[in-house]
């Protein structure tokens, strides 16, 4: 562990350096493409606002792996790499669910007193673990919204994956959408897609589901109050994605339109293969003046692919009038509500 000069915390550790005691059947080594992605989209994560882990260094080995990329039979040798990352903390949901699973009640206690003292010593007092629990449940919701707010897909969305302090980790067959898909799996060995993009936010309530379970010792005191915390992920989600969304989209008030305003949206994308970020980023660039006269930049690729669907016109309709809504609520400009969409759109 590593204390830096701003005082903050970081647990330091190596992915690929080799077989461990959690390895099973694997030799612990890692590609160095998988390395590489992951030291890139860790960091692109921590500079869009997601909560995440991060990768200080790659170190890359001469030693060769043998790895079948796409799970089709046909392996082929791979330089190796080895990851520096750091997060906060490395425990994760999963890392409570086996000791409850094992029945070392004991243990789960010390492990759970632990990490409030590290990470959460102002929940120490009364309702300590059913704070913690409320806590960890909304980071989690919170989180998952980030994850749907930029186009990511984890990949493998289990408790092993689910960090206890709602920040991404384990960078696998993850993938960020081109075109907008709800049901884009980029892990090519999910064939249920169990961990598809639109699940996720269910993932989480799930994973949410099974802390509760595997804290039942520590939470039976008012187990009433815990379950009332897991009902309220999905409020905490929708609050967090609806913000989020806004923020692309420019607005800076709330209106009880807004939710209907961006699901009519990626119903479009989807039905016109509209690229996800590129829309985004091609809206926060045009007026809405230009977008109502269809003068767009011949550079552009994603919005005019969206503009060629029948029911644009009527969408563009609800957004200008939500943007002049907030205009008038804020005294936005055009070019204000721009740079603001930009900022979140990079």
């Amino acid at each position: 562990e590593y204390v830096d000069l701003r005082g903050q915390r970081w647990e330091l550790q190596l992915k690929g350096s080799g077989r461990t005691p959690y390895s099973r059947r694997g030799d612990g080594r890692a590609v160095l493409r998988s390395s590489l992605r992951e030291f890139l989209a860790s960091e692109a994560m921590f500079h869009l606002g997601v909560p995440t882990s991060r990768a200080a260094t790659v170190a890359v080995s001469e030693e060769q792996v043998w790895r079948d990329q796409f799970y089709d039979g046909h392996p082929k040798l791979e330089k190796t790499a080895v990851v520096l990352r750091v997060a906060p903390s490395w425990f994760r949901i999963g890392s409570l669910e086996i000791l409850h699973r094992s029945g070392e009640h004991a243990l789960l206690r010390e492990l759970v007193d632990l990490i409030l003292d590290t990470h959460f010593p102002h929940l120490r007092g009364p309702m300590q673990y059913h704070k913690l629990f409320s806590t960890i449940v909304n980071m989690t919701a919170q989180l998952v919204a980030h994850w749907q707010a930029v186009g990511f897909a984890h990949g493998v969305c289990n408790t092993d994956n689910f960090s206890l302090l709602g920040i991404t980790i384990d960078y696998g067959p993850f993938g960020f959408m081109d075109s907008y898909d709800a049901d884009y799996v980029p892990n090519t060995s999910d064939d249920q897609g169990r961990y598809s993009f639109s699940n996720q936010p269910h993932t989480g309530l799930y994973n949410s589901q099974k802390l509760m379970e595997a804290m039942g010792h520590l939470l039976r005191e008012d187990l009433e109050w815990a379950q009332t915390a897991l009902y309220g992920y999905a409020a905490v989600f929708n609050k967090e994605y609806l913000h989020l969304m806004r923020q692309k989209l420019g607005l800076a008030t709330e209106d009880e339109r807004d939710e209907g305003l961006v699901i009519r949206l990626l119903d479009l994308m989807q039905a016109a293969q509209a690229d996800y970020t590129m829309t985004f980023r091609e809206l926060s660039e045009v007026s809405v003046s230009e977008l109502q006269c269809d003068t767009l930049p011949a550079s552009y690729w994603a919005l005019p692919t969206l503009c060629q669907h029948p029911q644009w016109p009527q969408w563009l309709m609800l957004y200008a009038s939500r943007v002049y809504s907030n205009h008038l609520a804020t005294s936005y400009s055009e070019g204000i509500r721009m740079q603001k969409m930009q900022s979140a759109n990079p």
